[in-house]
């Protein structure tokens, strides 16, 4: 059986019986094949017992949390039975040492301006960001490569800007709260996919919470932030665009909250559809010569990573060629 996203849109009670996983709402009780599912997303007010978590655990399956409006709160992460202590090390070691943490936190920011350079051609923008990648290059502090990364972006949001229609667009990045459609879109789709790259390291040898490009935090997953730039363009940026273009998500799709935009329950339900639909596409692979969804193309990344880190093969961002 291939394992595939759960998320619960509804408010419920998820509980094991013996050893089933049942989800129950108003509708009824549903039994849910456990072994079926790869991770759980849950946008409802929905309550979890003791058994359940335990049995998550037990088949490694991580949960992660929104809020009311549809933004990442946390995880229940199982306890990791992949980690290598040699690893961790070698992980440490790469954040330590300076010129080793900056090497790979311009190679993530180099990734994401290649994908949304890529994104551009698509959209019908011929544009380069050499001039401010020769800029990272010489870059020598961390605060001065984030700052690099988020010109390279606000270009891109502008030029992004000229081919979205009337009512659809940026203007300016605004997040908690968006100040309009575009950048509550945007902010919904980043906030789902940083989760999903949550689960995807989960299932390696990485810890999460050691990084490059973002500061180690106690309270975040850090690492899935810094690959995180690498994927928004190709993944949450390319589902925005579709979705505004082809008229699927309209102005109706909204609504007015805490001095923003967000989006109402039936856009919310869109977009995750739109979601979970590309991270299941196909791509054929140029290396491994066959075809891997998108969601893979992830954990493929963070393979990379680890083999950078353990000094076997250095590390080179992907960069969409679909």
């Amino acid at each position: 059986m291939r394992k595939k996203p759960l998320t619960l849109f509804s408010d419920g009670t998820l509980y094991r019986k013996e050893n089933t996983l049942y989800f129950e709402n108003a509708q009824g009780k549903k039994p849910l094949a456990i072994e079926g599912i790869y991770d759980i997303y849950i946008y409802g007010k929905v309550t979890i017992t003791s058994q359940a978590l335990h049995f998550l655990a037990q088949k490694g399956i991580a949960v992660h949390f929104f809020n009311h409006y549809g933004y990442y709160d946390g995880s229940f992460y199982p306890r990791e039975s992949l980690h290598s202590g040699d690893l961790v090390i070698k992980q440490a070691e790469h954040y330590l040492d300076r010129e080793k943490r900056l090497r790979l936190a311009k190679l993530f920011v180099k990734g994401a301006a290649k994908n949304m350079e890529r994104n551009l051609k698509r959209w019908g923008v011929n544009t380069s960001f050499g001039e401010l990648l020769e800029e990272l290059d010489d870059a020598r502090k961390i605060t001065d490569i984030m700052n690099i990364e988020a010109r390279i972006r606000q270009e891109y949001y502008a030029l992004w800007d000229e081919t979205l229609p009337d009512g659809f667009k940026i203007v300016k990045r605004t997040r908690r709260p968006p100040q309009n459609e575009m950048n509550a879109l945007i902010s919904f789709l980043n906030s789902r996919l940083y989760p999903a790259i949550i689960s995807e390291l989960y299932n390696t040898q990485l810890t999460p919470t050691i990084s490059y490009l973002h500061e180690p935090s106690e309270r975040r997953f850090s690492l899935a932030l810094d690959l995180s730039e690498i994927f928004k363009p190709i993944i949450a940026d390319r589902i925005a665009n579709r979705l505004v273009k082809q008229g699927i998500i309209k102005k109706e799709h909204f609504r007015d909250d805490l001095n923003g935009v967000l989006l109402n329950d039936e856009g919310k339900k869109i977009v995750l559809k739109a979601f979970n639909e590309e991270m299941r596409k196909s791509v054929k692979h140029p290396k491994l010569k066959r075809n891997v969804t998108k969601q893979r193309l992830i954990r493929l990344e963070a393979y990379k990573l680890i083999k950078h880190l353990i000094g076997s093969q250095e590390y080179e961002p992907l960069v969409a060629w679909f």
